[in-house]
C-alpha cells in the first residue's frame, strides 16, 4: 500500500468511527432499538383482561420482531388516579382504566354513563360507532392515546329489599363510591338518599344496615359475595360500564410508525374478545347469584318507563350544572332519538 493510499484511508477510518459513536444503532443494531412499554392493570393475571393482555404482549413482540416489549404489570398497586399520575410522569407507559378515570381525562366519556340514558347493548353499539372517534380525539388532546374502549357490562341495582320503581329506591339508603361523584350528584338531584362508602366497606355497611342498596357490576357483586346481604337485583340497566387502555403519547411516539397501525389492530381485536368475555361473565355471575338465593326483580315495561321519565325530568338541570358534558350528552341523545325512531 502506498503512502498516498494510507493517507486516504485514515480519514475514512475516523469517519466510520465517528458515525458509530454518534449513531450507535449502526453498531448495535436491534439491541438499541428495543422499546419497553410497562402497562399497569389492577386485575389478576388469571382474569379475562389479564389473559388477554398477556396474549397482546406476545403478539406485539411477534409483530415487531421483538422491537416492542409490552410488559404487563398485573395487580399493579394504587388507584386509577395513581395510574394517571404515573402515566404523565412516564413511570408507566400504559394502563387499564374504567369510565370514572377516563372521565377525568375527557369529561365527554361520562355522558355514556348517564343513568338510564342508554338502555341496552344495541343502543350502546350505535352510540359508540359514532362517538368513538370524538372520544379518541379528545383523549389525545390531553396527551394520551386511546388504544381501545370496550363494553364491560352493565351497572345494576342490588338491594336488601325489592326494587321495581324509582320510589322503591328512594326509600332506601344507597351506597356510592367516593370516586363516582357524577353519578352520586345525579342521584342526589333526583331525590335519592346517597351514602359515601368505599368498596372495601360495602359488605360491612350492608350487614349493619347503614346502607340498603348499591349500584355495581354483577361480576363485582358476585366476586365480592355482596349478594349474600343484597339479595335483590333489579333488571333495569342503570348505565353501561366501560373499560379502556390508555398510553401516553410520548411512549407511543417512540414506537416506529410502521408498527403503530398493526399494534392498534391487535388491541382492537382483543377488545372484541374482552367484550364477549365480559358479557358471558355477567350472565354467569347473575346465574350464580340466582342459584345462591338472589331474587331477580323483573321490572314491567311501565315500571321501566318510570325510571326513564325520572331521569328525563332532571337531566336538563344536571347538564346545566355541568354534572355531565352538555355537548356529548346532546350528541348521544340525538343518536338515540334517531335510532329509537326507526320502525
Amino acid at each position: 500500500m502506498t503512502r498516498k493510499q494510507r493517507f486516504i484511508r485514515l480519514p475514512l477510518f475516523f469517519l466510520v468511527l465517528l458515525v458509530c459513536v454518534m449513531f450507535p444503532d449502526f453498531l448495535y443494531g436491534q439491541r438499541q432499538r428495543k422499546i419497553t412499554i410497562n402497562l399497569a392493570s389492577s386485575l389478576p393475571r388469571n382474569s379475562p383482561w389479564g389473559r388477554t393482555l398477556d396474549r397482546i404482549a406476545a403478539e406485539w413482540s411477534r409483530t415487531t420482531n421483538g422491537e416492542v416489549n409490552l410488559h404487563v404489570l398485573h395487580q399493579y398497586p394504587g388507584s386509577e388516579g395513581d395510574y394517571l399520575m404515573k402515566l404523565r410522569q412516564d413511570k408507566i407507559q400504559a394502563a387499564i382504566f374504567t369510565s370514572i378515570a377516563l372521565n377525568s381525562v375527557a369529561p365527554e366519556v361520562m355522558a355514556l354513563s348517564i343513568p338510564f340514558l342508554i338502555r341496552n347493548n344495541e343502543e350502546l353499539d350505535v352510540v359508540l360507532q359514532e362517538v368513538r372517534p370524538i372520544l379518541n380525539s379528545r383523549i389525545e388532546e390531553e396527551g394520551y392515546i386511546n388504544l381501545v374502549l370496550v363494553k364491560a357490562g352493565w351497572v345494576k341495582i342490588f338491594s336488601r329489599h325489592p326494587i321495581y320503581t324509582p320510589q322503591d329506591l328512594k326509600r332506601l339508603k344507597v351506597g356510592t363510591s367516593p370516586d363516582e361523584q357524577e353519578l352520586m350528584d345525579a342521584f342526589r338531584t333526583m331525590g335519592f338518599q346517597m351514602v359515601r362508602v368505599s368498596l372495601t366497606d360495602v359488605a360491612q355497611r350492608l350487614n349493619s344496615g347503614m346502607i340498603d342498596a348499591i349500584y355495581q357490576s354483577p361480576i363485582s357483586v358476585s366476586a365480592l359475595q355482596l349478594y349474600r346481604v343484597a339479595k335483590h337485583m333489579s333488571t333495569v340497566n342503570l348505565a353501561p360500564f366501560m373499560g379502556g387502555v390508555l398510553m401516553n403519547k410520548h411512549a407511543w411516539a417512540r414506537i416506529p410508525s410502521q408498527y403503530q397501525a398493526p399494534l392498534r389492530e391487535i388491541v382492537r381485536r382483543a377488545g372484541t374478545e374482552i367484550e364477549n368475555s365480559f358479557q358471558q361473565g355477567e350472565e354467569e355471575a347473575i346465574a350464580n347469584m340466582r342459584q345462591n338465593g338472589v331474587t331477580i326483580n323483573q321490572a314491567s315495561p311501565s315500571q321501566e318507563q318510570e325510571w326513564y321519565q325520572e331521569i328525563n325530568r332532571y337531566l336538563p338541570d344536571l347538564v346545566n350544572r355541568n354534572v355531565f358534558h352538555r355537548g356529548m350528552y346532546e350528541r348521544v341523545q340525538a343518536i338515540l332519538q334517531n335510532y329509537r325512531g326507526r320502525p
